[in-house]
């Protein structure tokens, strides 16, 4: 796995993580934009719609477009990546708790 790939499975994971944490497994383009800034991910907002779109393509979100602005909304299955219990080529495993 080169450079390129080691970052796009980080974000993945990051993204799958965040909505997992939130109580309606939900957030918009612009909050998962400033999620992965906060975790060392500086990456533009077309860079993040990217990925919202290949996690969709993948059956681990759903995307809705509200008036321009997308909405990622975790399935059954990204649930399953983000802790851990499934694993998708192309999105990192999370290290288990200390």
């Amino acid at each position: 796995m080169n450079y390129a790939e080691l970052i796009a499975a980080d974000l993945r994971l990051v993204i799958l993580q965040a909505l997992e944490q939130d109580p309606d497994y939900s957030h918009n383009d612009s909050v998962i934009n400033a999620v992965l800034g906060a975790v060392g991910h500086a990456i533009s907002r077309d860079r993040v719609r990217t990925e919202l779109h290949w996690l969709a393509e993948q059956g681990l979100i759903h995307v809705t477009d509200m008036s321009g602005v997308l909405v990622a909304k975790l399935t059954g299955r990204g649930v399953d990546v983000a802790l851990g219990y499934a694993r998708v080529p192309g999105v990192a495993r999370p290290r288990p708790e200390a």
